[in-house]
């Protein structure tokens, strides 16, 4: 009777243990594999068939803030494999128009978070900010305002000078036969304004509205002339201002006592020692300097302060001798 019972027994544990494992491989088939991805960690999980994305979410304590995105939806019944992806939120500054404006998203376009900002973004405008195909935190966007306008502007086209020889002219001199004048034209131009700035012009067309009149200029080309009834050749003339001075104790910077006929000049002009012939005064050599004496100014050596002070100051006419 013992035997029997002690059978009975047996089968008694085989089956509670059967049940068991039974309920413990349910337990475990009526999981799946879940991965969540939060911040760009992995997390993996075993979940009911039952649960959603928000159970998922619950269990391991990840809480949402309002503009974070959850992929798939909350509401989501989770499968084997799921993926679940939480993307946070991040702040993004956009500046328009003089305002600064901070927009809270999950990464997004550019053009998105302009929009967000409640900004418009018209077609020519300019947009300003890191190369990057969505949104990242912290992300600065400027939006440039490009605007356009046409204006009218005259310009002043410039003469051109046309030189001829007079053989009435000493040579080294020149005079105006005919004035020029400049030409008008009318620009029509393009003008971009970055932010109401100016950034650039361009000519889109052009109209004559007089033509410019070219200047001619005579050469002197005459190399003998008759003065005081004396004929002489010269290399070249000159237009100059003459005055004069005498005697102050000090030699010449040829090193010569100065004398009627000396004249002093500006050496990068007359070099020293060229001969001269100036009308009013008859023929000299450049035997001096002066402080003062610079370009077509010369000083002309007299024998008293009564003759320089009748001199004075004025414009002659200078010969360079051969």
């Amino acid at each position: 009777m013992g035997i029997v019972w002690s059978k009975k027994y047996t089968y008694l544990i085989a089956l509670s243990l059967g049940v068991i494992i039974l309920m413990v491989s349910l337990f475990f088939a009526l999981q799946k594999p879940v991965t969540l991805i939060v911040d760009g960690k992995n997390i993996e999980n075993r979940i009911f068939f039952s649960s959603t994305v928000a159970d998922v979410l619950e269990k391991n304590n990840i809480k949402l803030a309002a503009k974070d995105e959850v992929n798939p939806s909350l509401s989501t019944v989770v499968k084997k494999n799921t993926e679940i992806t939480v993307t946070r939120a991040f702040k993004v500054k956009v500046i328009a128009d003089g305002e600064i404006v901070e927009v809270i998203s999950a990464p997004i376009s550019v053009k998105d978070a302009i929009k967000l900002a409640n900004f418009t973004l018209n077609d020519k405008d300019i947009v300003k900010t890191v190369p990057t195909e969505k949104t990242i935190p912290n992300q600065e966007i400027e939006v440039i305002r490009v605007t356009e306008q046409e204006v009218q502007q005259e310009e002043n086209i410039p003469y051109e000078t046309e030189k001829t020889l007079d053989n009435s002219l000493e040579r080294g001199l020149t005079k105006t036969v005919t004035k020029g004048q400049n030409g008008v034209a009318l620009n029509t131009i393009k003008v971009t304004y970055h932010n109401d700035e100016e950034v650039k012009r361009e000519v889109l067309k052009s109209e004559i509205k007089s033509e410019p009149k070219n200047q001619v200029i005579a050469l002197g080309n005459l190399t003998s002339v008759s003065r005081g009834g004396q004929a002489f050749d010269f290399r070249e003339a000159m237009q100059v201002q003459a005055s004069a001075y005498t005697y102050t104790g000090n030699r010449t910077a040829t090193g010569k006592d100065p004398a009627v006929g000396m004249v002093a000049v500006d050496p990068n002009v007359i070099p020293l020692g060229t001969r001269l012939y100036i009308e009013g005064y008859g023929y000299a050599v450049a035997a001096d300097t002066g402080g003062s004496i610079k370009g077509n100014r010369i000083d002309l050596f007299m024998e008293d302060r009564n003759q320089c002070l009748s001199w004075g100051r004025r414009n002659v006419k200078l010969y360079v001798l051969p």
